[in-house]
């Protein structure tokens, strides 16, 4: 079971989500009413940085798809490679886990707060860090840094419950985060 530390009873959640391998778990605890306070929630797509745009089309057709199949709220917000890469700029060739992943967050996340404010929800939980391709505590402060209007919470998701849903699940699966910089070769 996901845990939150949190008094707050009524929490309007914006789910932050990077495709549907990572995500499965957490929708699945958020529409099971698993997680403690959380009285309505939205996942939320908004990946600029996943590059190429086939790509981007087959993990966002696949989080749509385990969205509709789990009757969970999803939107998505506008693709825009060109303004992700000004605010990744100078930091192209970092290394993956470095200060573009960072950067790449909290740009994710400022949006995700303005989609928040926007739509009446008052907290943001993520996914971002529970990839292998991602560390967890860099996302938990990114989003610190992003979150200064809203609540972050973070949420530690029911890994055993996310990796049966992949293993039963026929999902696309990448083998890279997504970023343009970071593509590896298989």
């Amino acid at each position: 079971m996901g845990t939150v530390n949190n008094m707050n009873k009524n929490i309007r959640l914006v789910l932050v989500s990077c495709c549907a391998p990572c995500s499965a778990g957490a929708i699945r605890q958020l529409v099971n009413n698993e997680i403690d306070g959380v009285t309505d929630f939205v996942v939320l797509f908004f990946n600029p940085n996943i590059f190429p745009m086939s790509e981007y089309n087959k993990r966002l057709a696949e989080q749509i798809k385990y969205c509709q199949e789990c009757g969970a709220k999803y939107d998505v917000l506008e693709y825009d490679h060109d303004a992700w890469r000004n605010a990744v700029r100078g930091f192209e060739t970092e290394p993956e886990r470095g200060k573009r992943c960072t950067l790449c967050f909290e740009y994710r996340f400022r949006r995700a707060v303005k989609y928040a404010q926007d739509n009446g929800y008052n907290a943001i939980a993520s996914v971002l860090g529970v990839s292998r391709h991602k560390d967890q505590s860099q996302v938990d402060n990114a989003a610190r840094q992003a979150c200064t209007d809203v609540l972050y919470l973070p949420i530690m998701w029911d890994e055993n419950l996310r990796v049966k849903l992949n293993r039963e699940s026929d999902f696309y699966r990448q083998n890279y985060c997504g970023c343009e910089f970071s593509i590896r070769k298989v």
